[in-house]
């Protein structure tokens, strides 16, 4: 644990456990699963001329994850990988055995009565409650105690049952965690002790997004900059871009108070807050990296960096301005790009004819908070 004090105000960290030899295994390729669900669709690149001029670099793009799957964010990529995967080894389905979501739930259909279960801050939970649905099992999701209405309610409205935690989102692992059984499969983006084939599929599912990005792009990017939470998606970024040398600089970012892989890769070992994360980006709001996906982020991430609230609340007006219509946990990404390029002269001369990716990982999760700080009548 560390103490209670931490800083107020956001900062940049280059990575002191860079490892320039590191090389991830490679991930397997999920699209072909992912195209064969309903409502399958490449998202968006969007290319922001204006914020690239106004920071003094060439060009900046976003991969906007506002509508994915259905879902209004990226997480249902490595849900639905997960799920498959963990029914393909109990049941023995084949690829070659279903071309449709109807027919993986006819041949799901002896694992019932089986329910899916998660902790979450909102967009995993979801997932798993919307892959529940879909196939024809129940769902049951653990949440913190500051979740917002709006995501307990959208996770509701899949047909799963939420319990709410007393405490914060490790609080919710925890008790996801003791439910699993016989007739329980606890789907987790995070991994502990005993458990790490589940939150591995997770990351392997979020392949699909850096293919994408690859065939927009028509090459490799020079950057990419992610937000942070457990970093399932940071270790996903980090296998495909670091299978050769030197690969796209990469820079993850958290909330100042939930900064848990950069406060863990500071102590050069993994660590957990001990104080509570409290931040607008609630998808963010974790205080413990997996033990799963830390070794990968702390060895081929260049840098970290944290953000405030009130950054993060700029970022999505300047995406609203730009027509992005992101969540807060997914403007972060935004917010520290701006950071890292107003007070990094190096990173700006390095990066200053590069083209910079951005992962928008939501979109509007929270309409009332998005109404009421984002209007664009506000500001």
């Amino acid at each position: 644990m560390v103490d209670n004090e931490y800083p107020r105000e956001g900062s940049i960290l280059v990575n002191p456990l860079r490892r320039a030899d590191y090389r991830p295994p490679p991930a397997p390729s999920p699209r072909w699963f992912h195209q064969r669900l309903p409502g399958y669709a490449v998202t968006p690149l969007v290319e922001m001329p204006a914020l690239a001029a106004s920071l003094d670099l060439e060009r900046v793009f976003v991969k906007d994850e506002a509508s994915r799957l259905g879902l209004p964010a990226f997480k249902m990529l490595g849900a639905s990988w997960a799920i498959y995967r963990a029914l393909s080894e109990r049941l023995g389905i084949a690829s070659t055995d279903w071309a449709t979501i109807d027919d993986l739930k006819l041949l799901a259909s002896p694992a019932r009565p089986l329910t899916l279960a998660a902790a979450t801050d909102g967009n995993h939970g979801r997932a798993v409650a919307r892959m529940a649905r879909l196939l024809g099992f129940g769902g049951r999701i653990w949440v913190p105690s500051n979740t917002v209405p709006a995501r307990i309610a959208a996770i509701e409205g899949e047909g799963a049952t939420v319990h709410v935690c007393s405490g914060g989102y490790d609080d919710a692992v925890a008790a996801s965690a003791e439910a699993a059984d016989a007739h329980t499969l606890v789907i987790s983006d995070t991994s502990w002790p005993g458990y790490h084939t589940v939150p591995a599929w997770v990351i392997e599912g979020y392949e699909t997004i850096l293919q994408e990005i690859d065939n927009q792009l028509g090459q490799l990017p020079d950057a990419v900059i992610v937000p942070i939470g457990v970093g399932a998606l940071a270790a996903a970024v980090a296998r495909h871009y670091r299978q050769s040398a030197p690969g796209p600089a990469l820079i993850g970012v958290e909330p100042i108070d939930a900064a848990c892989m950069m406060e863990s890769v500071r102590a050069g070992k993994p660590i957990q807050l001990a104080h509570e994360q409290k931040s607008i980006m609630a998808g963010l709001n974790c205080g413990t990296p997996s033990p799963l996906a830390w070794p990968t982020v702390s060895a081929c991430f260049d840098m970290f960096v944290t953000v405030s609230d009130d950054e993060d609340i700029g970022a999505m007006r300047l995406f609203n301005r730009n027509g992005i219509f992101a969540g807060e946990s997914g403007a972060a990404s935004l917010a520290g790009l701006i950071t890292v390029a107003r007070a990094d002269a190096a990173f700006r001369e390095t990066l200053a004819h590069s083209k910079i990716v951005l992962l928008s990982t939501e979109g509007i999760t929270d309409p009332e908070f998005y109404a009421r700080h984002i209007d664009p009548a506000s500001h």
